[in-house]
């Protein structure tokens, strides 16, 4: 997905999404920004990570930053959400971002999380033929997307079929999990050119916000009224109002 003109903005999908998450906000960032959004490795239509990588968000986002370089996309503004805005703190910590606005991001929790107790998607994989039966009814979908969106009854029917169903197929997803669990993000240390917007949701139901000792020195923090964990179905105008102010301003030349 690529459209627009101007600054170059990346978009970078969670945990077990794709680049559809960023479908109601990019009309209305590609009318200031040229927007350019692409699967994370192992989910939506991209091939998993390179056989002995391990999925972390650093190696993550190097392997953004090498499609990025494909694509011509020199040091680009990068908004992401959950994992993606863990992986676009790390791209700028290398430099490789203009500017960082991330929306719920994971990682800023004060130890890392181990193991998950029992294991939702692996019942759902089971379940799959009876998860998609009851995805085409309203009910269905509604409790199924009220775990990350404020307001589900604003996703369309055909989008949320797609985010679940795409949760349970991806390929990427426990690789991913893993390291997310794993490792923490660093705030220690981080760049002082590249200008950092954390943005949380309100009624975020998967993570709390991070104390300040979590996040990098000088970042902006916000919280955005009224959304949920993803929150672009629940408000495109507030969700793209943030990614641009938060991309406004260029990071220092190095």
């Amino acid at each position: 997905m690529r459209q627009g003109s101007g600054p170059p903005l990346l978009l970078i999908h969670g945990l077990g999404g794709s680049k559809r998450v960023w479908t109601p906000v990019f009309s209305l960032l590609a009318a200031e920004r040229e927007v350019v959004a692409f699967d994370l490795p192992g989910f939506g239509d991209s091939a998993g990570p390179a056989d002995g990588i391990e999925p972390s968000p650093a190696n993550l986002a190097a392997a953004i930053h090498e499609r990025c370089e494909t694509l011509g996309l020199d040091r680009p503004h990068v908004a992401g959400n959950s994992l993606g805005g863990w992986v676009a703190l790390e791209m700028g910590r290398e430099g490789w971002a203009s500017s960082v606005t991330a929306l719920s991001p994971a990682g800023l929790w004060s130890a890392p999380l181990g193991p998950r107790k029992g294991d939702t998607r692996r019942w759902a994989r089971r379940l799959r033929p009876l998860v998609s039966v009851a995805l085409r009814t309203r009910a269905g979908r509604m409790r199924m997307l009220a775990t990350f969106a404020a307001h589900p009854e604003r996703i369309p029917a055909a989008d949320g079929r797609e985010l679940v169903l795409g949760w349970i197929d991806s390929l990427g997803y426990d690789g991913a999990n893993r390291a997310m669990r794993t490792h923490l993000f660093d705030p220690a240390g981080y760049p002082e050119d590249v200008p950092v917007t954390i943005a949380w949701g309100e009624h975020d139901r998967l993570v709390g916000p991070p104390k300040a000792t979590r996040r990098p020195a000088g970042a902006r923090f916000l919280v955005l009224p009224g959304v949920g964990h993803t929150p672009t179905w629940d408000d495109p105008e507030l969700v793209a109002h943030t990614l641009l102010e938060g991309s406004a301003t260029p990071a220092a030349s190095i």
